[in-house]
């Protein structure tokens, strides 16, 4: 994240808790107050996203980002045992190599 973004960041938050709208005019001011250089279009694009979501939400959510791996059930004949075995040889390989990776920096013994 640049200097920028995170200038951005900062003075949204700060005007949300603050209770003042978030504009992009607001935020270029706080920006400009702190001395940081932004680019121009930073400040309009974080008051484009204060608009449409909810910040309160965005700070309660921060740690819970990413796609959580899930396994679909399988669809047609397949059966479910099939489905059930194809994650645990992954598991199983995924050890073999990093016992491989071991032993190849094994040099001296």
């Amino acid at each position: 994240m640049s200097t920028g973004e995170l200038a951005c960041t900062y003075a949204a938050l700060i005007l949300h808790d603050e209770g003042i709208s978030v504009t992009a005019e607001k935020i270029a001011t706080l920006v400009k107050a702190a001395n940081v250089p932004v680019e121009s279009y930073w400040p309009g694009l974080f008051a484009k996203l204060c608009e449409k979501s909810d910040i309160d939400d965005l700070i309660m959510n921060v740690g819970s980002g990413g796609g959580a791996s899930v396994i679909a059930a399988p669809v047609g004949g397949a059966p479910s045992g099939a489905a059930a075995a194809a994650p645990e040889t992954a598991v199983e390989e995924t050890k073999e190599e990093s016992e491989d990776d071991m032993n190849m920096f094994d040099l001296f013994g």
